[in-house]
């Protein structure tokens, strides 16, 4: 039966290519010269904004099979348990294919896809997120590479707001103390070296409810604001990414509002496809999301939404700068010199594929919420620990506590047992330190009342078995029961007595 839940699909939002991609570069120019253009300018870039031609509507699929999901993602190493979505994402084949057309149209005729192919085929992608978010109008989505870059625009204007005088030197940006570490460091690139004072939200781990993120997060406000200090920018996730924490981001920007606070940007990497998104429900003045994390669409794409209207809108420009600089950020973007585009093309072919799931996207959300939280359980009963998060603060993704016994005391501890699972048990899953150094709360315990330092972040996505996750505990509990340690994978410390180098 066809699912109410399923994503819209406008006739303008399918990406495949109506023609045949022929193997001479005359026919695929003649092919390409046959897509309608009445949403390209004169210059032949078109600005993205205009009406979107009819396109034949592609008709329902039948709803995927297991064993169709297993054909989808076939292309996945067999050996491997990869219960690690959220680091990389996954692609079906089905979208892998429609990509795969657009760069050999492309290749046979690249002027004739500059031309003639490449903005209407992006604004029917802009167009399909605009409405899987609740955009208010197309013009608001830029497409992008990933968050990251995402970032680096809003990062950027604040940089030239502090070099040219619109802010104050020792004005204020807000950021989470978990947010993401290339974040972290675009913020100190960018704003703190142009004379901004950064405060952080000093977030506890574990958590248990939104109520103590909005306490700090209230907290570290009043210290950004002491002394008369404007905060210009708040940087707030939606999902963190290490630890993975759902944030109550609806309720922190309301709180900017109430405060003062001049902009806020909400980094939601992981959000698209793991939790409901509505930008306007939301309020906040950006938001980006990854769509090649949670949304099966090729690496590498994401969005950025800026709200209409406001006066920054005209202000924001994509960092590499290339001949559609000064024509608006969808445009900027949608050009950045000669590189592949085609995963920024396909995304109404991910919701095409998304829709052939009960439920749509929700369904696979709410599946994937479902089992994430039962593996959590299994593992944690397994271990004699616990969640690092209610569920009501997950999404596909969630914590556990690893057993204390492992003795994983650094971020180096961490990664070298990441590897070892790797190489040794084949399976992948990332694994994180919780420094004692954050003092908002005492170190969480295990059953046995030691503390816990380290814990896996698991993620659930469509592809994932049960199997999988029976791997992981069991490698680990094979760990345990040796006496394992993470000291055992440390580097040699070398002492230097004289000319003698002693090894210990």
């Amino acid at each position: 039966p066809e699912s109410k839940s399923a994503i819209a699909q406008p006739d303008q939002c399918h990406s495949n290519p109506t023609y045949p991609l022929y193997p001479n570069p005359s026919a695929a120019a003649a092919s390409m010269a046959s897509i309608p253009s009445n949403d390209v300018s004169e210059n032949g870039h078109g600005n993205g904004n205009g009406p979107s031609p009819p396109r034949a509507k592609r008709p329902r699929a039948a709803l995927i099979s297991a064993a169709q999901i297993r054909d989808e993602f076939a292309h996945h190493d067999p050996a491997v348990a990869r219960v690690n979505n959220g680091s990389f994402g996954c692609c079906p084949a089905s979208v892998l294919e429609a990509q795969a057309r657009w760069q050999r149209l492309f290749l046979a005729q690249p002027d004739a896809f500059y031309f003639d192919g490449l903005q209407p085929g992006l604004r029917r992608s802009r167009a399909a997120v605009a409405a899987l978010v609740n955009a208010g109008d197309v013009s608001e989505i830029s497409l992008v590479d990933n968050a990251t870059t995402a970032a680096a625009i809003v990062l950027q204007h604040a940089a030239w707001s502090f070099a040219e005088g619109h802010f104050a030197r020792g004005d204020a940006v807000l950021m989470l103390h978990y947010a993401y570490g290339a974040v972290k460091k675009s913020i100190q690139a960018y704003v703190a070296r142009a004379g901004a004072t950064v405060v952080e939200v000093p977030l506890p781990f574990p958590v248990t409810s939104p109520d103590a993120i909005i306490t700090e997060f209230h907290a570290a406000l009043a210290v950004a604001k002491a002394g008369g200090r404007k905060v210009r920018l708040a940087v707030i996730d939606h999902i963190t990414s290490m630890p993975s924490v759902l944030i109550p981001v609806k309720e922190l920007v309301a709180i900017c509002r109430q405060e003062g606070v001049d902009k806020v940007f909400v980094d939601a990497a992981h959000s698209v496809g793991q939790v409901p998104v509505d930008v306007r429900d939301i309020g906040a003045d950006f938001y980006t999301s990854n769509l090649h994390k949670w949304f099966f669409c090729p690496p590498a794409v994401a969005f950025l939404h800026t709200r209409k209207g406001g006066p920054i809108t005209s202000q924001l420009h994509h960092p590499v700068v290339s001949h559609e600089y000064g024509n608006g950020l969808p445009m900027e973007s949608g050009w950045i010199g000669t590189r592949d585009y085609s995963a920024q093309i396909v995304v109404p072919e991910a919701i095409h594929f998304v829709n052939r799931f009960e439920g749509g996207i929700e369904g696979i959300r709410s599946r994937n919420h479902e089992k994430v939280i039962e593996m959590g359980r299994m593992l944690a009963e397994a271990w004699g620990t616990f969640l690092g998060s209610p569920p009501v603060m997950c999404g596909s993704m969630a914590m556990v506590g690893m057993p204390c016994c492992l003795c994983i005391e650094s971020d180096d501890d961490a990664l070298r047992v990441r590897t070892m699972l790797r190489k040794d048990f084949k399976v992948e899953v990332p694994i994180y330190y919780n420094s004692r150094q954050v003092k908002v709360q005492e170190m969480a315990k295990d059953n046995n009342s030691d503390p816990v330092t380290g814990y896996v972040r698991i993620s659930h996505q469509v592809y994932n078995v049960k199997e999988e996750y029976e791997r992981l505990r069991d490698a680990v509990n094979k760990l345990v029961a040796e006496g394992f340690t993470s000291a055992k994978l440390r580097p040699a410390e070398k002492i230097i007595y004289s000319t003698e180098v002693w090894t210990v």
